[in-house]
Order: C-alpha cells, then structure tokens, then sequence
C-alpha cells in the first residue's frame, strides 16, 4: 500500500513556521537545518530536490537566505498568504526580543555590569564569526579559483577600501562570464545543512501563473508600493536630512546589496553608521551583533538595534524609547520587504534560473567574495575587542585598520581564547557560550589587570 502525505492546512502550517521562528537560532546554517529537519525530514512536505532547488534560488539574492528560503516554503504550500504568513513568523520573534533588548541597552549601558557583561560576549562572537568564516569557506572554496576570489575579495575591503556594493558587482559580472566559460570551476557546492530525506513526500502542483510579464509587473509593482511608500512618504512630510528619512533610504539602498548575510554586510554597515551618520560607535556596533546572536531569526536583525539607536538619539521631540522603536520598525520594514518581493516575483519560475550556468557562477563567485568579507569582518571585530583604540591609517590608495599597540586588552585575548576552546573544543552551542562569556566578563573584569 502507497503511503500518502496529506496537504498542511494554513492553520498547520502556520504552528510549524511559528516554531521554526522561535527556535531559529544559530545563524543561517543552523535556520536552515532546522527547516529541512520540520519540512523535509518531519512534516514531508518538501522533498530533497526541492528544498535544495529552493535554497539555491535564495542564496542567489540579496537578504537573508533562511529568512527567502521559510518565505518560498510557505509560498510553495498556501501560495502568496502562506509566504507571508511563513516569512513573518521567522522574523517577529527575533525583532521583538532584539527590540527590547536595544531598549534595555540604550537605558542603562553606561552600568558597569552592562559593560562587563558585553566584554565578555563580544569575545565569543569573535569566534563565533571565526567558526561562520570556517563553515562558508568549507562549502565554497572548493578550487583554486574560488580561493583567489576570496583572498582578493578580503585585500580588496582590508587594504583598499572598496565600497561593499562595488565589490560584488565585480565579483557577480565574472562570475557571470567564468561560468560560461569554465562551468565546471564556477559551480555551486550544496549547502552543509542539507541530507537525503527517503520515503513519500507531500506532492506539490505549483502551476507557473499565467500572463508571464505581466504577472512580473504587478507582483513586482504592488510589492515596490509597499516596500518604498513608507520612505517616499516620510521624505516628503520630513525632509531627507531627519533621522527617520536617513535610516528610511539608508536601509532601503542596502537591502538590495546585502549578499552573504549578516556577517558580510556588518563592515559596511559599520561604516556607514559609525562613520557617515555618526549614528554609534564602533563599540556599539559591536555590541549590537552580540545581541542579535542572542535572538532567534535572521543576524540581520543587527540592523534594527542600528535603527532603534540611530532614532533614540535624534528623537526630535518624540519620547526616546518611542523614537526608538519607530526606527527599529521601519528598518526592519525596508530591510525585509525585498525579500518577499524577490521570492513571489521569481519562484515561479526558478527551475529556468537553476538551469542557468552563467547564473550559478555569479552565485558561486559570490559566495566564494563572501568568505573574504566575512574575513575582513573577523579581522575589524577582533582588532577593536582586543584593543581599545585601533585607528585608520591612509597611505596612498591604502586604508588599513591600525591598531595602538600599548592599547592592547590582556583580558580580553584571554576571554577570547576561552571562548575560542568552549566553542571548537567544547563544542558549546551559541546560546550557552553567550552565557558562559557574559558570566566570564563579569569575573575577569574584576581581575586587577582587566
């Protein structure tokens, strides 16, 4: 007898997404684990083959893959509803806590706990962003090629620096002729989360829609109106220099840039944010991504703690929390939104996109420059954790992060190392190395070298 799985209702599919949202921790990878583990290997909703032509449809686009990945998972099962309905439910319980959490920071950081707190859970996304840098590197420098990519990538950002856009444009454009010409070099590997799953799964009939182009415009046309009113609206009644119209346009020209992720696109946003707007400061940026590797959803979350800073400090006669948390929503508004646009628009027809060489070698040339950002980000996060002032030193065409060396931290290389034992040693996961380190900050912040 044929075993048969039955259609998910919404109601079902709704409780299956909220705890994927919840439970989604441990960056991209572990979100996508857990997906395929509910939907492929559970639920049998999805069969191999798809989960996998799914995923690389997203790592192909700007965003955040897990969060364009639980949206096309959804959209396969209930259609449009079902991928807002999926999308939304990874991302609400990460912004919700990342929310509070940037409240609570933005109130009370000047404490001494706070601060001793924080120097010990920086030090473990130290290694934290070391152990992502491994992981990436394993699954797409898998030749030569793609290791040139990505050392070049890495000089290109540490020494020269090239704007992050700029840098994947170059880096897509010859992927994109290199994989017309060498197929064979400029391929994309599969993704570490995913195993074969065996027996009977859920049998979907995804019709392409009709009107072709059509289709294209208006999906592509409604989705632009709600993504971009807020910020079209906000510069006409503000003006583009207050801080909503900023954060607004900022964040609406990134999310369409923002390829590999969280740790990719933090140097740039640093950079931005520290240097351009004077929103934060290094220190704080720094502390932002400790927070968001507390949360469940997308890294990428990272932004919203920049919104909500950004808008508390220039709330132009709101009440600062307020403010605050009117800039966190409309970053996490504009920084979102193009994800749900980029799947409705193209998952009907990613079977054309997969089958395209020239495509998979942009994806493969991008993922490979991604693993010299990453690079370049472990390097700026661990200089500015184990020294207390690091400078930008310009000579010539050359800008390198220079460190003070009589600046250096003797306690945080120790906590460091610690964290670096727990996590490759230990095998710690993130949530409990987290706790160990902030439990660690407090103790050796009270040692008398610290």
């Amino acid at each position: 007898m044929t075993m048969t799985v039955a259609h998910p209702s919404f109601k079902e599919a709704f409780y299956v997404f909220a705890r994927i949202g919840f439970l989604s921790f441990g960056g991209p990878a572990g979100q996508i684990a857990l997906m395929h583990k509910l939907l492929v290997d559970e639920k049998r909703w999805l069969d191999e083959d798809r989960f996998l032509h799914a995923l690389s449809y997203c790592m192909l686009l700007p965003g955040p893959e897990a969060h364009q990945l639980a949206i096309y998972s959804g959209w396969l099962l209930h259609g449009i509803r079902g991928g807002i309905m999926a999308g939304l439910l990874f991302v609400l319980p990460g912004f919700l806590v990342i929310l509070a959490l940037a409240a609570t920071y933005a109130l009370f950081q000047g404490h001494p706990a706070i601060h001793a707190v924080f120097f010990g859970v920086k030090a473990a996304v130290v290694v934290i962003v070391l152990d992502a840098l491994v992981r990436v590197a394993r699954r797409a420098l898998h030749n030569q090629i793609m290791w040139l990519i990505a050392a070049a990538s890495f000089l290109a950002l540490s020494f020269l620096a090239l704007p992050f856009p700029l840098l994947i444009l170059i880096v897509a454009v010859g992927g994109l002729v290199g994989g017309l010409i060498r197929p064979d070099v400029f391929r994309v590997t599969g993704h570490a989360a995913a195993k074969a799953g065996e027996g009977p799964f859920l049998k979907l009939d995804v019709p392409v829609p009709q009107g072709g182009w059509r289709y294209v415009a208006q999906i592509a046309g409604v989705g632009i109106v709600v993504w971009l009113a807020p910020v079209v609206a906000l510069v006409l009644a503000l003006g583009g220099g207050h801080i909503f119209s900023q954060i607004a346009i900022y964040f609406s020209q990134m999310a369409v840039v923002t390829f590999g992720g969280a740790y990719a696109v933090l140097a740039w946003v640093s950079q931005a944010a520290v240097d351009q707007f004077g929103w934060l400061t290094s220190r704080e940026m720094m502390d932002g991504l400790a927070l968001a590797e507390t949360t469940p959803g997308p890294l990428i979350l990272v932004l919203a703690y920049v919104g909500f800073l950004a808008a508390f400090r220039d709330a132009g006669g709101l009440d600062p929390v307020l403010a605050g948390v009117l800039g966190a929503g409309l970053t996490a508004w504009v920084t979102f939104i193009p994800s749900f646009i980029f799947i409705f628009v193209g998952a009907p027809w990613i079977e054309k996109f997969r089958a395209n060489v020239a495509l998979s070698g942009g994806l493969a040339a991008i993922t490979a420059a991604v693993v010299g950002v990453i690079g370049n980000l472990a390097v700026w996060f661990g200089l500015h954790v184990l020294f207390a002032k690091v400078e930008t030193t310009q000579i010539g065409i050359l800008s390198f992060a220079n460190p003070n060396v009589p600046s250096f931290q003797p306690a945080a290389f120790i906590l460091t190392l610690m964290a670096g034992v727990l996590l490759f040693r230990a095998k710690l996961g993130v949530i409990p190395l987290l706790g160990a380190c902030a439990v660690l900050g407090l103790l050796v912040q009270s040692l008398p070298f610290a």
